[in-house]
């Protein structure tokens, strides 16, 4: 039996990588800093529930009889269980490796982009588990459909030979797959520059050995279209495409577009979602997946967490909505869906990342600029810092004062006890409070917080 521990087990990534292993047979462990701290006590109760024992971060967890230490693109050779674990002289892997690995044992589908990968990933991974297919799924995003799986619907642990997983590309890692396609939903600045990421998804849809899935409204995406010899594009835009979605319109708690003259409803709202919905029908029938199957499995699709995540809705008809919205793209995206349906928009956005948020600065006041009207708020805390070297050379303060120029209702208010009482003093009757932002898990504890108050 393999045994396997895990530094950073609560990460986004490292959590479902750690409870699928332990599915498939392997003896698993960990540790993480907000275990240490008392944190998310709820998620590492959870991760404890499925037979995965917690360690300090401390090195004590490790053992000479420990296969191998799995460690996130940002642990530290300081810290601690890496001290431990080169002295014990054991293997130290990422869980990039660790993923690529396991997903060379499946008939692999590997799905990629700058926005949309994590809804793609769950719609594709639902269809396929309708269609009876039972496959494997490591998502980076808890899918709703399936909250009793482990990590409330992060996983899909199946036995059948077909494994989709969400390929990150901000860490490069997605260079370490050979999938049997590959979906590319968009390319965009984001984490990284736009040649960068053109010659990572260029590479990785040039090693799809069944063929790949192209956004047809996306450049970038679309001149991939030669890097492999069987290539299914879809558009939400009117482009020429293989997969062609028409009349889109918004309905309560939806949208309705036609495919091939085919009214397809789906129970998640926006154009964005559209395009996910595509790219996963794509996907499916690249392998074989019958589109009628599919189209019924889309019916029942019922969302991931944090993707435009309704908390609640109060007696007064105030809805807070808990969305992971972090890059211009998906910000964009998510406040464009959000303007088709009635009612004023009083937006919380946390940018995280001194780095990325210097490099997005024009893309996200343009956003904002873009799709909050001047009856709407915008109100920023202070950039969201995870730790390590980046120079904190820039302040949620600078775009908020980007905003103050081109005339929008915008407040930078470091302080959340602050920021919820301005939300008390102004929030009214049909109005949507949307809490943004990524990688800070308390995020979804402040949405709740927030409904809780008004409630």
């Amino acid at each position: 039996m393999k045994k396997y521990f895990f530094c950073g087990i609560g990460g986004s990534g490292m959590e479902p990588l750690a409870f699928v292993l332990k599915a498939k047979g392997c003896e698993i462990s960990g540790s993480d800093r907000a275990f240490d701290a008392g944190t998310s006590p709820d998620k590492f109760a959870k991760i404890a529930a499925q037979g995965i024992t917690l360690f300090p971060q401390d090195g004590s967890g490790l053992t000479e009889d420990t296969t191998a230490l799995v460690i996130s693109g940002a642990v530290e050779e300081s810290v601690p269980d890496v001290v431990a674990a080169r002295a014990l002289n054991l293997p130290v892997i990422t869980r990039a490796e660790l993923l690529a690995e396991f997903f060379g044992l499946h008939n692999g589908i590997a799905v990629g982009g700058t926005s949309g990968k994590t809804t793609t990933t769950a719609m594709l991974g639902h269809i396929l588990k309708v269609a009876g297919i039972d496959p494997t799924v490591i998502n980076g995003g808890k899918m709703l459909n399936y909250p009793s799986f482990p990590g409330d619907g992060s996983v899909l642990t199946g036995e059948g030979s077909f494994c989709v997983i969400e390929a990150d590309e901000s860490d490069g890692s997605i260079d370490l797959y050979t999938p049997e396609v590959a979906v590319v939903t968009s390319i965009s600045l984001d984490h990284k520059p736009l040649e960068e990421l053109r010659e990572l998804f260029g590479n990785f849809v040039c090693r799809a050995t069944v063929g790949a899935v192209l956004n047809a409204d996306n450049a970038d995406c679309l001149a991939l279209r030669d890097g492999n010899a069987n290539v299914l594009t879809f558009s939400v835009n009117g482009n020429d495409a293989d997969l062609k979605a028409e009349n889109i319109r918004p309905i309560s708690n939806g949208t309705i577009f036609a495919l091939d003259g085919e009214d397809i409803s789906l129970p998640v709202i926006g154009k964005h979602n559209v395009a996910n919905a595509l790219a996963a029908l794509a996907a499916a029938e690249m392998i074989g997946v019958l589109r009628s199957q599919a189209v019924e499995a889309l019916k029942t699709f019922r969302g991931v967490h944090r993707r435009l995540e309704t908390v609640g809705t109060t007696k007064k008809n105030i809805t807070v909505i808990d969305d992971f919205a972090h890059n211009p793209e998906k910000i964009a995206a998510s406040l464009s869906a959000l303007k088709e349906y009635p009612g004023r928009l009083i937006v919380v956005y946390q940018p995280h990342g001194f780095k990325p948020t210097k490099m997005l600065r024009e893309g996200l006041v343009d956003a904002f600029d873009k799709h909050l009207e001047m009856d709407d708020t915008l109100i920023m805390p202070e950039i969201y810092y995870a730790g390590g070297t980046a120079a904190k050379d820039i302040s949620a303060a600078d775009l908020v004062k980007d905003l103050e120029k081109k005339g929008k209702r915008v407040h930078f208010i470091p302080d959340r006890r602050k920021i919820l009482h301005l939300i008390k003093a102004l929030s009214n009757k049909d109005d949507r409070i949307v809490v943004m932002g990524a990688r800070d898990e308390t995020l979804s504890d402040f949405a709740k917080q927030i409904y809780e108050s008004l409630s």
